[in-house]
């Protein structure tokens, strides 16, 4: 299978584009990037949330009133959940909401969502001198990416820049990362992809889980 990208530069350069591995021609599996994206999610909850139950909540230790001949209901503690102040019936407390996937099923997902980004025309590369920033200013970043039709962008690098990263910050529909920053959720939360031409290498490592420089 011959893949191919084409590369986009600067303004008046001439044209070029790259060859791409098997790891960015795999048939879509929708049942598989739902899987990966759910399991992502899962794994960022914190699952923190803790509420007492009425043994928990403090006080309530003696009886309000007596049982019998007040008029009133029975009650046995202020700390009921029927009452204000009391604890809850169901408390929720601390649990750990990852889902297991395993590691060759989420290189997979990865391979799906690069694979049919490449398909729709949405995965570009780029020149890395294009992602070189002087200084961290947002606003004549935002204007080169307008240019280049990257205003929805997730921008992936080989090394992130400290330029870069804080250039990108506050552009809310633009995000870069390096290649272990990529995943399933900001590969789809984005129209486009654009990948530096010298990261390919890594990402394509990753994607079929050799590392790189390995024979």
């Amino acid at each position: 299978m011959s893949l191919s990208v084409a590369v986009v530069q600067a303004p008046g350069a001439a044209e070029a584009s790259v060859d791409l591995s098997d790891a960015f021609g795999r048939p879509f599996n929708e049942a598989l990037v739902h899987q990966a994206v759910v399991a992502y999610l899962a794994g960022a909850r914190q699952g923190s949330r803790a509420q007492k139950t009425r043994a928990e909540a403090r006080g309530g230790g003696r009886k309000p009133w007596r049982q019998k001949r007040t008029g009133r209901a029975r009650a046995g503690s202020i700390r009921s959940p029927l009452w204000r102040g009391g604890g809850r019936a169901f408390a929720a407390k601390p649990q750990n909401h990852a889902v297991k996937l395993n590691r060759k099923m989420y290189r997979g997902a990865l391979g799906c969502i690069c694979s049919e980004l490449l398909r729709l025309g949405r995965l570009q590369a780029l020149s890395p001198s294009l992602l070189s920033l002087d200084a961290p200013r947002t606003g004549p970043f935002a204007k080169q990416l307008a240019a280049l039709g990257l205003d929805d962008a997730l921008l992936v690098v080989k090394e992130l820049d400290p330029n870069l990263a804080l250039a990108a910050r506050n552009l809310p529909r633009v995000q870069a990362c390096d290649v272990a920053g990529v995943n399933p959720v900001n590969l789809i939360r984005h129209e486009k992809v654009a990948i530096a031409v010298d990261a390919l290498p890594a990402l394509e490592a990753r994607l079929s889980a050799v590392r790189p420089g390995a024979e």
